[in-house]
C-alpha cells in the first residue's frame, strides 16, 4: 500500500505524510470535494486542473477564476504551507488531552505565535464542524446580549444592571450567508481592532 493511501497514526508519520504536496491535495480534495472538485466562487465543477501550479482553473466566466486549495478555507489568508496546517490539524484531532500553542510551534517548526493563531481557527473550525469560510453575499452585525430588565427580581436587577444600554450584557458579532449558514461568536468589544481579525477569520476574501 503506497504511503498515499495511508492514514499517518503518529506525529512522526504526519510529518513525513503531509511533506508530500501530492498527499496534501488528496487529502483536503477528499474531504472537502468528495463528489468532484468545484469552484469556491460560484460552484461550477466545470474545473481544470493545472498540475504544473497545483490550482484549479474554474471555465465559469468570473473575475479570479483560478483557485488553490486554501481558496474560500481558514487557511487561506496565511502564508504557511498546507504541510504545516495539515501536521497541525493532525495534532488538534489526536492529542486526547489537548494541544498547546508551545507544542505546535516545536513540532512543525513556526513561532509560538503562529502556532497560536493556528490552534485558534482549526479549535473553531472543529467546533462549526467545517474549515470553509462564508463566502458570497455575507451580512455581519453586532448585538449586546443580556438579561432584561423588566423580566429580573427587584433585588437582581439592583445586583446585576448598574446602568442603562450595552453595560453588564455581552457583546456578540453575527455572521449571515445570503441563503446559507449563520455563525455568531462572542467578542470582547464592538471596536474594529477586535471585530476585524474575526470577520477575516469566517469571511472569505472577495465576499
Amino acid at each position: 500500500m503506497s504511503i498515499r493511501k495511508q492514514q499517518p497514526s503518529t506525529l512522526q508519520e504526519a510529518i513525513v505524510y503531509f511533506s508530500d504536496p501530492v498527499n496534501c491535495r488528496e487529502y483536503l480534495v477528499a474531504r472537502r470535494w468528495s463528489d468532484g472538485v468545484a469552484c469556491p466562487r460560484c460552484g461550477s465543477k466545470d474545473v481544470l486542473f493545472l498540475e504544473n501550479y497545483n490550482r484549479w482553473h474554474c471555465r465559469g466566466g468570473h473575475a479570479a477564476p483560478q483557485f488553490t486549495l486554501k481558496t474560500g478555507t481558514i487557511f487561506e489568508d496565511s502564508p504557511l504551507g498546507l504541510n504545516k496546517w495539515l501536521v497541525a490539524m493532525w495534532q488538534v484531532v489526536n492529542c486526547k488531552n489537548g494541544v498547546s500553542s508551545y507544542e505546535i510551534h516545536r513540532a512543525i517548526g513556526v513561532t509560538q505565535k503562529s502556532a497560536w493563531f493556528m490552534d485558534h481557527r482549526i479549535r473553531l473550525a472543529l467546533k462549526k464542524g467545517s474549515f470553509a469560510k462564508l463566502t458570497g453575499e455575507v451580512e455581519v452585525d453586532e448585538s449586546y446580549i443580556g438579561g432584561k430588565a423588566i423580566n429580573m427580581h427587584l433585588s437582581k436587577r439592583r445586583a446585576r444592571i448598574k446602568s442603562t444600554g450595552p453595560k453588564d450584557k455581552v457583546p456578540v458579532l453575527g455572521f449571515l450567508q445570503r441563503g446559507g449558514e449563520v455563525r455568531a461568536a462572542m467578542v470582547p468589544s464592538t471596536k474594529r481592532k477586535a471585530l476585524m481579525p474575526r470577520i477575516e477569520t469566517h469571511v472569505a476574501e472577495g465576499s
